[in-house]
């Protein structure tokens, strides 16, 4: 394992107010065509940024959204889950057998969690040093949170309504630090805040486990998770973020709950939307809502191999016109990989983000025509 170094209503415009030291959100919209998910091969987390910065960020056609570099594979603390859950204000964390767990006060695994968010944002601060364009950071979301971290009693924090609330309210002034840490970071840039949301379906539907492996846990209502990522997507916004996506990519993700939640944008796979869940979709970008399309990789993958371009504009062109929307609407869809890069090589990754601006500019070409 690689060692740590030591150490309020939809508002699309972003014109809630700003927290204490942050610049009022800009009004620019945000231009991005194509983006990462976050994940990043391990490696030197210079040399990383540096990459992701160099794909993303040239000044080209269609215009990309560098982000924040996530690499899971350094080992605990590095991955979504124990990176945002060092963020939480007023609530600690520390490492167990059975997971993340909340804890009286923070523990060594905390610590080391902070060391590599440090570490990652001097990295940043290096390799972005004068960029003045937008750049997008990544968190887990207040639902995978509790469904991922456990109380003192080994159960899931999702179990209990208090600690549902108390993660939410948490998480959105944890953003408030981090979001001005990376102000400091990078003092030219307009910050878009990723929420990731993996586990809602499951929340929603009932399909967690109990800690004991008996049973499941009871499905929390709809309209308690919209407030709850209210909150945080509200939180979001008051620290400074631009635009606030949530992304949700396996089957059954709510869209229409994100959407009521007060997103700008919705993340999903498009590969595992279905029937109902384009025509999810399709309502909430005639209500102003960007599609994040997350396109499939091909079906060697494994090997390394990226996502076909022409295979990847029909991922998204296809079912998008079957329901109804109009083709130059195609312009403003944002398409991603379907999930993260950090199970590839370096150089797969880059190639897919690569070809992901291909399919990009594919679609922009069926959006035009």
């Amino acid at each position: 394992m690689t060692q740590p170094p030591h150490g309020a209503p939809h508002d699309p415009l972003g014109t809630a107010g700003a927290a204490d030291g942050a610049e009022p959100a800009s009004r620019e919209p945000l231009l991005a065509r194509v983006t990462g998910t976050g994940g990043w091969p391990a490696g030197d987390p210079l040399e990383a940024a540096r990459t992701v910065l160099g794909e993303l960020g040239e000044p080209t056609t269609p215009p990309g959204l560098p982000h924040v570099v996530e690499m899971p594979a350094r080992g605990p603390g590095s991955e979504p889950v124990g990176r945002t859950a060092a963020l939480l204000a007023g609530l600690a964390v520390d490492l167990q057998p059975s997971g993340w767990r909340l804890v009286d006060r923070p523990g060594r695994d905390a610590a080391r969690a902070d060391a590599w968010r440090r570490a990652d944002l001097d990295a940043l601060a290096e390799a972005a040093d004068g960029w003045d364009g937008p750049l997008k950071a990544q968190v887990a979301g207040p639902w995978t949170l509790a469904a991922s971290l456990r109380l003192h009693r080994g159960e899931r924090a999702v179990s209990d309504a208090g600690a549902r609330r108390d993660l939410a309210e948490s998480l959105a002034e944890g953003l408030v630090d981090h979001l001005a840490a990376l102000r400091r970071a990078v003092p030219g840039a307009r910050w878009v805040v990723q929420l990731d949301e993996p586990s809602l379906p499951s929340v929603l539907d009932g399909r967690l486990r109990r800690s004991s492996g008996f049973g499941h846990l009871e499905p929390v209502r709809p309209e308690e998770v919209e407030v709850a990522l209210r909150t945080v997507v509200a939180g979001a916004r008051r620290a400074g973020a631009t635009d606030v996506v949530v992304r949700c990519g396996g089957a059954g993700a709510p869209v229409g709950v994100l959407v009521a939640a007060g997103a700008d944008g919705v993340g999903v796979d498009v590969d595992r939307l279905g029937t109902p869940g384009w025509d999810a979709v399709a309502a909430a970008v005639e209500a102003g809502v960007r599609l994040w399309a997350g396109v499939p990789s091909s079906s060697a993958a494994a090997a390394g191999t990226t996502p076909d371009v022409e295979a990847a504009r029909d991922a998204v062109a296809v079912p998008w016109r079957r329901v109804g929307l109009p083709a130059a609407g195609l312009a403003d869809v944002v398409l991603t990989p379907a999930g993260g890069l950090e199970d590839r090589s370096p150089a797969a990754a880059r190639a897919a983000l690569r070809r992901l601006r291909g399919a990009a500019e594919a679609l922009g070409e069926v959006a035009a025509a």
